[in-house]
């Protein structure tokens, strides 16, 4: 059994956010995979399905992002659980939009919601980090992160929720570097063959020049070789 939990603030004012990515995805993964809902508990919305053969239970907690912890923790103990049974989706500051990497245990890098689940459960659980890029100045930290994502970036958006969704069945599988391998395949994928072979040279060596291929090719003396003997033809009629 693993313990998939989705990062955010509850409420409709922080629902678009940058910072309520880890939501967005969790809410794209219990949908596609049709987890069933469950009661209202450990202070957190619960689901509960399948990826592979693995039992999924599903949480957002309801605490606000600085207390997640607290819902972590009961949950994970409640099915005893250990922390690396645990894989936690978020917002990742300073990681380039669009990116999704993976990581097991490090720091909170200043992000309230993993110091607060490593402050009750340490620090040995799954990190999906979510790429929501950095404002470039510090001063500018607090809006990015509690703004909602651009109209332009909405689009890249969909595809890394897709993206995450249709691959976390390796997450499941605890194949993470799967995971990330697939994701970059669909966030960038191959440019499709067009079909037409590379353009041929306009004579193959093979091919023997015309005559007149002949004239333009020869040398200057091959040139006037052929012109003496022509005229030695003409004066022999």
């Amino acid at each position: 059994m693993l313990l998939f939990v989705g990062l955010g603030n509850p409420g409709s004012t922080y629902e678009k956010n940058r910072h309520n990515v880890g939501f967005m995805a969790l809410d794209q993964i219990v949908e596609r995979h049709i987890f069933s809902a469950g009661p209202k508990r450990w202070h957190s919305e619960t689901f509960e399905g399948r990826l592979s053969a693995n039992k999924i239970i599903a949480i957002k907690p309801q605490t606000f992002m600085n207390r997640s912890g607290q819902a972590v923790g009961e949950a994970m103990r409640f099915f005893k659980l250990s922390p690396e049974n645990v894989v936690v989706f978020y917002d990742e500051l300073d990681l380039a939009f669009g990116k999704v990497k993976v990581k097991i245990g490090g720091g909170a890098a200043g992000h309230n919601g993993i110091r607060s689940i490593t402050d009750h459960i340490g620090a040995d659980f799954t990190r999906v980090r979510i790429g929501i890029g950095h404002p470039g100045d510090k001063a500018l930290v607090h809006n990015h992160v509690l703004g909602n994502f651009a109209k332009a970036e909405q689009d890249q958006l969909d595809d890394v929720l897709r993206a995450i969704t249709s691959e976390v069945s390796f997450l499941a599988e605890g194949d993470n570097a799967r995971f990330m391998s697939e994701v970059a395949r669909h966030l960038q994928p191959a440019r499709p063959s067009t079909g037409t072979a590379p353009e041929q040279t306009k004579k193959s060596k093979s091919t023997p020049p015309t005559s007149g291929e002949q004239n333009n090719n020869e040398g200057p003396m091959a040139s006037a070789l052929r012109a003496l003997m022509g005229g030695a033809k003409k004066g022999d009629k």
